[in-house]
């Protein structure tokens, strides 16, 4: 691949990723097997073109129509239903381009990594296929040692892959740090972060992480976030105030709260315990034998005692008990009235005698209405005489006779 300097971005439609670095995007030219060889450490991205695959499919019917096929991408890695851990990928539509991208380890390096790529037409439902088979070089000017994660609020993944785009990116970030080598090292989209998918008003974008590697000391401009005052502001959601960011206002709207400053020197490595992943591939064991039919049955009876038969036999000495308590040990009428004194019970008598004399007499009562509901004067003006009778007094009745 060509050297390609920033001063120097060629007129084509590549994309220049790094400063005075290889040219890891490749285009897509042709259907067959292709070979492409990134470095470990710098971003590669790979344009999946529609116009280069509707050649695969049928035209339209009628000559000249012009054709604007839906088509679709699908890419895993061959044998495996996805793509490696560090290959990302997007298409926004059916109507756009699709876009590999990631940025390859130190680990990778020297394993050739295979790409299906399969294309869908929605219209005609066929499909097309070709392989990206990616050699991952190593070099040992990266990763480059000071590394800066940048976060744009004002652009999506797909629009900050573009050449044009990440090539203004990268020069606004070599003014300000003055580097010798400056390379993009990762881009991810804020939702990947946990960021939320933005409301479609107002042209809102979702944001983007760019970290880019340079191999100097940060500069002063990018180490003013890291002051006292400016943290301060950052706590309070307010923005704070750095001097370059007029160099990157006119294009990115970057949110300096979120910068994050990385001396890959300085970083301590832990060493956990854990064991290795492995390939996560189950090994071949032959087939699968079924357990014979000659196994000895399980005997249920001790798991039935258990269950069953012993909450049964306590239920039913706890129901023999509460019977014989309520009906065995009555005392009967006669056995209370023996040990009841004579005078209650002569008492007792009497009341209920009383009260049979009363409920006889009520029933044969004259029945009247009530003086509450009777007119207290006539029309006239006199006075209603009682419907009682002059002879009847309701208080010359006892109510209980005299008790001997």
């Amino acid at each position: 691949f060509p050297l390609t300097c920033f001063d120097g971005v060629p007129a084509n439609n590549l994309c220049v990723l790094s400063l005075c670095a290889p040219v890891v995007t490749i285009l897509s030219r042709s259907h067959a097997d292709r070979n492409v060889y990134p470095s470990a450490g710098v971003l590669f991205v790979h344009v999946l073109e529609r116009e280069h695959f509707k050649g695969e499919f049928p035209p339209y019917p009628k000559p000249g129509d012009s054709s604007n096929d839906p088509i679709t991408f699908n890419t895993n890695l061959m044998g495996y239903p996805d793509r490696p851990g560090w290959l990302r990928y997007i298409q926004r539509t059916s109507h756009s381009d699709g876009v590999l991208y990631g940025s390859p380890t130190a680990e990778h390096v020297g394993k050739a990594t295979i790409i299906e790529i399969t294309a869908y037409n929605r219209r005609t439902f066929e499909t097309a296929r070709h392989n990206l088979v990616i050699n991952i070089m190593s070099t040992e000017e990266y990763p480059l040692p000071y590394q800066a994660e940048f976060f744009i609020k004002n652009m999506n993944v797909e629009e900050m892959l573009a050449s044009e785009v990440l090539g203004d990116f990268l020069g606004a970030v070599k003014n300000v740090w003055q580097p010798e080598r400056l390379n993009a090292i990762n881009i991810t989209s804020a939702l990947d972060r946990g960021g939320r998918v933005p409301l479609p008003i107002n042209n809102l974008k979702e944001g983007v992480y760019v970290m880019v590697g340079a191999d100097v000391q940060f500069s002063s401009c990018l180490r003013e976030v890291e002051n006292p005052h400016n943290q301060l502001r950052c706590s309070q959601e307010m923005e704070p105030v750095i001097s370059c960011d007029k160099k990157f206002r006119a294009q990115f709207d970057i949110d300096w709260c979120k910068i994050n400053l990385v001396d890959i020197t300085k970083v301590v490595m832990i060493h956990s315990n854990r064991p290795d992943p492995g390939t996560g591939v189950l090994p071949d064991i032959g087939e699968y034998n079924p357990p014979s039919e000659s196994l000895k049955s399980r005997d249920f009876f001790a798991d039935f005692l258990i269950t069953l038969a012993v909450p049964s036999a306590v239920a039913m000495v706890l129901f023999t008990i509460l019977g014989y308590s309520m009906c065995c040990r009555r005392e009967g009428v006669d056995k209370r009235n023996m040990q009841t004194p004579d005078i209650q019970l002569v008492h007792h008598s009497s009341i209920q005698k009383s009260t049979k004399e009363l409920r006889s007499m009520s029933k044969n009562r004259e029945i009247s209405w009530p003086l509450s509901t009777l007119p207290v004067f006539s029309q006239s003006g006199e006075v209603v005489p009682p419907i009682h009778p002059d002879n009847y007094e309701t208080t010359s009745m006892p109510l209980m006779q005299t008790q001997m």
